[in-house]
C-alpha cells in the first residue's frame, strides 16, 4: 500500500500544479515525510513535481520569456544552494510556523485588495520574495507560492504566468537536484518512489490541461491565492 502513498498525491499534486501553477511540491510534502526523512522527501517532492513541470513547458513553450527568469532564478538558486544544508541546524517547525503565517497574511491581503497583483511589484519586494522562496526551497523544496506571485504580477494571460513559473521550477529542479545528490541527500534508493509520484503527477497535470483553458485570469488569480492560503494553514496547524 505504499505506492498509494504516493500514486494518489502525485495525482493530487499534478492537477494543483497544472491549475495554479505551483503546489506539487507542497501537496507531497504532506505525505512524503510518512515514508522518508525531511530533507530525502524534500527531494523527492521536486523530481516528481518534475514530470508536471516538464509537461507544462512543452504545452506552453511559445509564451516562455527567458529575460523574465533568469535573474530571479539566480537569486532564487543562490539562496536555495545555501540554505539546503540547514536543515539539521534550524529549528524547521519553526520556520515551518513563520512560513504559514506569512502565507495566510498574503493570501488575505491578495483577496480583499483588488488591485494587489495586478502590477509589477517594487524591486525590494520582489527581490525579498525571491530570497524567501530560495530558503524555503532548500530547506523543505517549497518555494513555489511567492514565486507564483511574482510571475503572476507580470503576467497578462494565464498561458505567460504558466509558461515562465514552470521554466522557472525546471530550472529550480535540475540545480536543486543537483546539489542534493552531490551531497548523497537523494539516492538511487528513492527512484521507485519518484517513477511511481510522477505517473500520478502526469495524469494530474494532464487532467488540469483540459480545465485550464476554461479559466480566465481573473478565475486562476482567485485559485491561486485560496491555495496560498490553505498551504499556510497547513503550515499553521501541521
Amino acid at each position: 500500500m505504499t505506492w498509494l502513498l504516493v500514486l494518489i498525491p502525485g495525482f493530487l499534486a499534478g492537477l494543483v500544479q497544472g491549475l495554479t501553477g505551483f503546489g506539487a511540491a507542497i501537496i507531497m510534502m504532506i505525505f512524503l515525510p510518512q515514508l522518508l526523512p525531511i530533507n530525502q522527501s524534500a527531494g523527492v517532492a521536486g523530481l516528481i513535481m518534475a514530470a508536471s513541470v516538464i509537461t507544462m513547458v512543452i504545452r506552453y513553450r511559445q509564451h516562455i520569456q527567458l529575460k523574465r527568469i533568469i535573474v530571479p532564478f539566480v537569486m532564487y538558486a543562490s539562496v536555495a544552494t545555501w540554505s539546503v544544508h540547514l536543515s539539521k541546524v534550524l529549528d524547521v517547525q519553526l520556520l515551518r510556523t513563520l512560513l504559514g503565517g506569512l502565507l495566510v497574511g498574503l493570501a488575505v491581503y491578495f483577496t480583499l485588495s483588488k488591485q494587489a497583483g495586478t502590477q509589477p511589484y517594487p524591486f525590494y519586494i520582489a527581490g525579498a520574495f525571491m530570497i524567501i522562496s530560495g530558503f524555503f526551497n532548500g530547506l523543505f523544496g517549497i518555494g513555489g507560492p511567492l514565486m507564483a506571485l511574482y510571475f503572476l504580477s507580470l503576467a497578462k494571460e494565464t498561458e505567460d504566468y504558466i509558461a515562465n513559473l514552470q521554466t522557472f521550477f525546471l530550472m529550480d529542479v535540475i540545480t536543486i537536484t543537483s546539489i542534493r545528490v552531490a551531497n548523497g541527500i537523494l539516492r538511487p534508493a528513492e527512484i521507485p518512489i519518484v517513477l511511481i509520484g510522477m505517473v500520478g503527477a502526469i495524469s494530474g497535470t494532464v487532467l488540469a490541461s483540459r480545465i485550464l483553458p476554461h479559466m480566465n485570469m481573473r478565475m486562476v488569480r482567485r485559485a491561486i491565492y485560496a491555495f496560498i492560503g490553505l498551504s499556510g494553514c497547513y503550515y499553521l496547524i501541521f
